[in-house]
């Protein structure tokens, strides 16, 4: 059956500039009709770019008829209140993540789209990278046996300058910060791989502590850019299988390594990880031991590669998620990763926020 592409707008022109859109295009399934942001300047720059109509009233673009579906890819502190509205009008939604400020938000946002039936996806594009999806395979299939411990270390470099301006990043209120950034993924990787987090405690530190404004003089920093964390882990959520778990996350790792996996259990160990801090997709190797024996590489099974890559690593995962939400759209089959996933994952982010 041949099924009209579903309209899809843009809200937020970074991320979903750079990287929704060039994924929507590559989607029969989709097909960008609008784009939208709160600065007409910038509106009108990006629609004379890619030839689509705009809104900068979010009113407007919600009443307008094209617009089936939306990727929300703003700054998280309004994400909340522009989803809530766009379930409202009936929208189905891409969400970039954290989903919102706070797990309550989140609950509130799933409890609407299920009461309207609508698909919301969550950007965890992870999930959808191949290396991630071998690795999650050969954990099902007992490559390691029970897991006894994991370590994820997320150490970049990022926000590493001092000199790098303030912006809503530096604002904890903002959803600024290192764990709404890494460990909103870090939460849902370790979620998916291995099993529900709970006893989430972690130790956080802002080293960088003001930044230059852009129109002179400096500006406080109130959001953590170094984050300890301990949790707990249930093996494929059986309750009497509790995994440790240490997940250290920074951006202000110089010559930082980078983001690492490794799971070691009763028969042997999994490591994945890249040390390219340009680039989250290309640059992962996957090695795997048995118990007694040396590391090997793993490449990811055929079934799981791309049918398209850009050399913007980051638009294939996303491609793949998008395309996972045109099926669920279109099936009315719950959408994964979705709300469920976005609400364990801010909860948990919402948990190592709270300093020990």
């Amino acid at each position: 059956m041949t099924y009209r592409p579903i309209g899809v707008a843009i809200a937020g022109l970074g991320f979903g500039e750079k990287v929704h859109l060039p994924a929507l295009q590559a989607n029969a399934d989709l097909t960008p009709v609008a784009l939208w942001h709160p600065r007409p300047a910038r509106l009108e720059q990006a629609c004379s770019t890619h030839g689509l109509p705009g809104h900068s009233d979010w009113g407007a673009l919600l009443a307008d008829p094209a617009v089936e579906a939306i990727v929300i890819a703003t700054p998280p502190a309004p994400r909340h209140e522009l989803a809530r509205q766009a379930l409202l009008a009936g929208k189905h939604l891409l969400l970039e993540k954290p989903v919102a400020l706070q797990a309550d938000q989140a609950r509130d946002l799933q409890r609407l789209a299920m009461e309207r039936q609508l698909s919301v996806a969550v950007n965890y594009e992870y999930r959808a990278v191949p290396l991630f999806m071998q690795a999650e395979r050969l954990l099902r299939a007992g490559a390691v046996g029970t897991p006894w411990l994991v370590k994820l270390d997320w150490l970049m470099s990022s926000r590493a300058d001092a000199s790098r301006g303030w912006n809503w990043y530096s604002q904890a209120s903002e959803g600024g910060g290192v764990i709404g950034a890494l460990g909103t993924h870090a939460m849902d990787i370790l979620a998916w791989l291995i099993g529900p987090l709970s006893g989430v405690q972690a130790l956080n530190a802002t080293s960088i502590q003001e930044r230059p404004l852009g129109d002179g003089g400096m500006a406080a920093v109130d959001s953590e850019d170094v984050s300890l964390i301990q949790a707990r882990l249930q093996w494929q959520a059986q309750a009497d299988s509790t995994v440790p778990a240490q997940i250290n996350l920074a951006s202000v790792a110089r010559n930082g390594r980078g983001c690492w996996l490794e799971v070691y259990g009763s028969e042997g160990c999994l490591i994945l990880g890249s040390p390219n801090q340009k680039d989250y997709v290309h640059g992962f190797a996957l090695q795997h031991a048995a118990a007694g024996e040396a590391l090997r590489p793993i490449e990811a099974d055929a079934d799981l590669a791309f049918e398209t890559t850009w050399a913007d690593g980051r638009i294939a995962p996303v491609a793949r998620v998008q395309g996972w939400w045109a099926e669920s759209i279109r099936s009315g089959r719950p959408m994964i990763p979705g709300l469920a996933e976005g609400v364990a994952s801010r909860r948990a982010c919402d948990q190592a926020s709270c300093d020990i």
